[in-house]
């Protein structure tokens, strides 16, 4: 069940939709990740699973092993004891579909009190008509307190970090089991 009166921001399912709230911050990130169902229903499974966050080097702490709508999680970004925990909540998933083309999969997460920012973020992968595969990652976020806000500059540029960590993710597990 979602508890949208902890999420805390509006547009709650945005992502899902590409649209975000006004006065909110947004990524829009694509990459092309190869051709097949193989590649697709990979990154699918890894995308699900939480395995783009642990390969963009967070902690996954998840009350479910896949993500599905309602399944908390808390990523941690960090180093050691000074590890930030970024509490969210799924509010859409989408499983692969068992053939055809085209279609996607993936889920979006909203913050949970205790989070940096205030928002969404979703992680999709598509595979299309012409058998090409694309990941997509939406986000639209402002900070949640003065202090994040004050740290804005840097905020960005964890952001962006984490971002080319999970298309870098994305790309190891699309490269998995292939001979590239």
């Amino acid at each position: 069940m979602i508890d949208a009166g902890r999420l805390g921001y509006p547009g709650i399912g945005g992502t899902e939709r590409g649209v975000a709230p006004v006065g909110y911050d947004r990524v829009l990130e694509e990459d092309r990740l190869g051709t097949g169902l193989g590649v697709y229903r990979r990154v699918a499974d890894g995308i699900l699973g939480w395995e783009l966050q642990r390969r963009a080097g967070l902690t996954v702490r998840a009350d479910s092993p896949r993500a599905v709508p309602g399944a908390h999680v808390v990523s941690g970004f960090g180093v050691g004891p000074f590890r930030l925990p970024a509490p969210c909540q799924v509010v859409w998933a989408r499983e692969p579909a068992p053939d055809g083309v085209p279609q996607s999969a993936g889920f979006g997460y909203g913050t949970l009190p205790g989070h940096p920012a205030r928002g969404e973020e979703s992680f999709e992968v598509e595979i299309n008509s012409h058998g090409e595969v694309w990941l997509r990652i939406r986000a639209f976020s402002r900070p949640a307190n003065w202090f994040y806000a004050a740290g804005g500059l840097v905020t960005r540029a964890a952001q962006r970090y984490v971002t080319s960590r999970y298309i870098e993710g994305a790309r190891t597990l699309a490269a998995e089991g292939t001979s590239q």
